[in-house]
């Protein structure tokens, strides 16, 4: 006859609670309850070493599901340790001997973000069951027991049953009797698909009947058990490496660089990451956040976990399968621990070496990676200030001394420049055929300063925030005052005086100032801005997000040893009043806005005031 018990208070509630609030996802119990299965074949395992009688004379381990739709059963079978009586009401009829009410008020005052650390306390993952089920009916026998079993099932409202039986098998069979609305648990396909998302590395097979050509029923392994992280390296091939990469990452290419180590130390964990051979499409049009594949002893945790790795190498996909970590009892939520730290260090580390040792060894394929993600890595610079510099040692650069194609580090820059040169100049724009001929670098080809000449969107973000290398600043060349030699006064700088002064009324509100130019050497005019405001090219990048910006107008500067400059002022001094002139110095502002690569605001205008002064100059000179 059954004997009834009631829950404790506690776990009545706690089952309500785990039943509405705790798991995200209902598929999570089918998870839980395979990794009970396994623990219960390892605990055997181990106890079998000093009592070979519990084995029975069956070593063949083995995790079954049974769906029965006529029924509306699923159950979950192993040949595991099994339960006693007295083992059935400590596991089953409570959480732990003692704390569950300290526990349930835990749970309830944090957040989901951030519950308890409990899962190492709390055997829950069983309750679970009730997410689906209506019922859960639980068969087990310890192995050495003969047949003498125990049957012990509950609605989880607040009471359970336990009797005596015979079983004939040692292990345990749990049986769900499920709810109407989670009869898709009984599917093959939805079987399939979650032991494939979460218990595919189980270290034992998880068998299921499943329905053959002709009708015919086998017995099928539904989990493929290789966790190829877990073998030695000389034990993988590179087609099983590539393999499980392209399974992960979805890509159609083969991986630049694979990483497989352990870490040991303060925290043992396997280590399987992989870095794209080239940008990946999922990371333009897949979801924006990176992260590794969670596990703890084979079962996956966590599909994308953030807390392992950096968002500036969220190219890099792979496995983390940790001995242990500090989790939140529904195993979905990882705990904030230093032990997280060590493990995202020590992956930052690794991936870091691997690129400085592909750039170093393998050029070609590095130039490849680099062309799709150095916008990604340089994204370092505000998110890692410990590995700064070390990131900028990956970057590649083209210069305005380095032919087409051809690249320069950080540290080449700096090892080739002259004794004079206080910082590493850069021009960020478009693409190098806009800027490699921009007056902005006329000054630097005078001096024998080379330039590095940046076109990715990001840098205008980037590089102000690296600040400095090797104790060298980074300045734009585009912005502020040059120092050196170009502080010098330019020549007939009183003559200009009048011109100037004329510019400065005549473009109020376009331009913030107009002055004589100390860099320019063979253009006419460019238009600089003020140090630390805003580039022409960073506002354009700001229009294109939608982002309108009213900055610091920047300066025209004028060469005043240009022969258009030259002319203007003599055109002005001879006659203010002059139409041409308001022609001629509206053309020099235009030039300036064409060379920064902005566009003309009156297109039309432009062509108007190129044919005046072009009939003005053929009237003159017949």
């Amino acid at each position: 006859m059954p004997e009834t018990r009631e829950f404790k208070a506690e776990l009545k509630q706690l089952l309500h609670l785990i039943t509405h609030s705790l798991y995200s996802n209902p598929e999570i119990f089918l998870r839980e309850l395979i990794s009970n299965a396994s623990d219960a074949i390892n605990r055997l395992k181990f106890d079998s070493l000093t009592r070979e009688e519990l084995l029975e004379n069956d070593k063949d381990w083995k995790i079954r599901i049974i769906a029965d739709k006529e029924a509306s059963t699923l159950t979950v079978s192993d040949n595991g340790i099994g339960m006693s009586r007295e083992e059935v009401i400590e596991h089953l009829g409570t959480i732990a001997k003692s704390g569950t009410k300290a526990f349930l008020e835990a749970l309830q005052a944090q957040q989901e973000s951030a519950r308890p650390e409990l899962i190492g306390q709390f055997g829950v993952g069983f309750y679970s069951a009730f997410m689906v089920a209506d019922k859960v009916t639980v068969i087990t026998r310890p192995g050495g027991a003969g047949t003498s079993g125990t049957r012990w099932e509950s609605d989880g409202q607040g009471s359970f049953t336990i009797e005596p039986i015979d079983k004939a098998t040692r292990g345990t069979d749990v049986v769900l009797h499920l709810k109407a609305d989670a009869k898709e648990f009984l599917e093959e396909w939805r079987i399939r698909q979650i032991v494939k998302k979460f218990s595919d590395f189980i270290e034992h097979p998880i068998v299921m009947e499943v329905e053959k050509a002709g009708g015919k029923r086998e017995e099928e392994t539904l989990n493929s058990r290789k966790a190829i992280w877990l073998r030695s390296k000389n034990e993988v091939t590179t087609e099983e490496y590539h393999a499980f990469y392209r399974q992960l990452s979805l890509d159609d290419q083969d991986p630049a660089k694979v990483l497989h180590y352990k870490g040991e130390g303060k925290i043992e964990f396997r280590a399987l990451l992989f870095i794209p051979s080239h940008r990946p499409a999922l990371l333009d049009w897949g979801e924006p956040k990176g992260g590794l594949r969670l596990y703890i002893q084979r079962v996956l945790i966590m599909e994308k976990c953030e807390a392992l790795l950096p968002p500036y190498l969220r190219f890099v996909t792979g496995v983390i399968d940790a001995l242990d970590l500090p989790l939140n009892v529904s195993r979905e939520i990882l705990q904030q621990n230093p032990q997280l730290e060590v493990i995202q260090k020590n992956v930052v580390r690794n991936v870091l070496d691997a690129l400085a040792a592909m750039k170093n060894t393998e050029f070609d394929k590095y130039l490849e990676f680099h062309r799709g993600l150095a916008p990604v890595l340089k994204e370092a610079f505000h998110q890692d200030w410990a590995n700064r510099e070390k990131v900028a040692d990956l970057l590649l650069f083209e210069s305005m001394n380095t032919p087409k194609g051809q690249f320069i580090t950080l540290k080449d820059y700096v090892d080739k420049m002259p004794s004079d040169q206080e910082a590493i100049w850069y021009l960020i724009g478009e693409t190098r055929e806009q800027i490699e001929n921009s007056p902005y670098l006329e000054a630097f080809r005078a001096r024998n300063h080379d330039v590095l000449l940046l076109t990715d969107p990001i840098d205008e973000f980037a590089m102000p925030t690296l600040g400095s290398y090797k104790g060298k600043r980074l300045q734009p060349v585009d912005r502020g005052e040059l120092p050196g030699k170009t502080d010098e006064a330019p020549p007939d700088a009183d003559a200009y005086k009048p011109l100037l002064e004329f510019l400065k009324a005549k473009f109020e509100g376009e331009v913030g100032d107009v002055r004589l130019s100390k860099r320019l050497t063979e253009s006419a005019a460019m238009l600089v801005a003020d140090a630390g405001a805003m580039t022409a090219h960073l506002e354009r990048l700001m229009a294109r997000m939608g982002r309108q910006v009213d900055g610091p107008r920047r300066a025209l500067e004028l060469n005043p040893l240009h022969p258009a400059v030259v002319a203007l002022r003599e055109r002005h001094a001879a006659n203010p009043q002059d139409p041409l002139v308001d022609v001629h110095a509206r053309l020099l502002l235009d030039q300036a806005l064409i060379a920064e690569g902005s566009k003309l605001r009156d297109p039309a205008g432009f062509a108007k005031r190129i044919n005046t002064l072009l009939a003005a100059t053929g009237t003159s000179g017949s």
